[in-house]
């Protein structure tokens, strides 16, 4: 396989960043919150991710989400949460539906985040995407 060249990573995503590109904004944030490849900077991750969220990166915002989580910042997390379950995120709707049986989100959170959710998926549908899902599972049943 290739070989992994982190620092040239960091910095073609660096580069690709100031540019613009929310996926290497999305990358930078990941690999400064976890000190991978470059010293660990949670503020430059998280500046990273806010970059990435603002242009839509869905990740990013749900990465925030748990940024704030974790800094006991619930109710901003909840927000961060509801704009990506409304992208179509299924771990930010799982994390406010805990948040609502933690007793933290409202009922009116989670059926906001719930109904924007389903409105997000019922956008992505289409037969194309239901044949290739078909085909999919049926090369992974004949390849194991």
């Amino acid at each position: 396989g290739l070989e992994k060249d982190v620092p040239h990573a960091i910095e073609l995503w660096s580069e690709a960043a100031g540019l613009g590109s929310q996926d290497s904004h999305f990358n930078l944030g990941i690999r400064y919150f976890e000190g991978d490849g470059v010293p660990r900077d949670a503020a430059k991750g998280v500046y990273h991710w806010e970059e990435a969220a603002m242009q839509g990166h869905v990740l990013a915002r749900h990465n925030l989400g748990n940024h704030e989580t974790q800094n006991g910042n619930y109710e901003r997390a909840v927000r961060h949460w509801l704009i990506s379950a409304k992208m179509g995120e299924k771990w930010s709707l799982d994390a406010i539906k805990d948040m609502f049986v933690d007793g933290i989100a409202t009922k009116q959170q989670y059926a906001s985040a719930l109904k924007g959710y389903q409105a997000a998926m019922e956008e992505m549908k289409s037969h194309d995407r239901d044949v290739a899902e078909e085909e999919l599972a049926s090369m992974r049943s004949t390849a194991g």
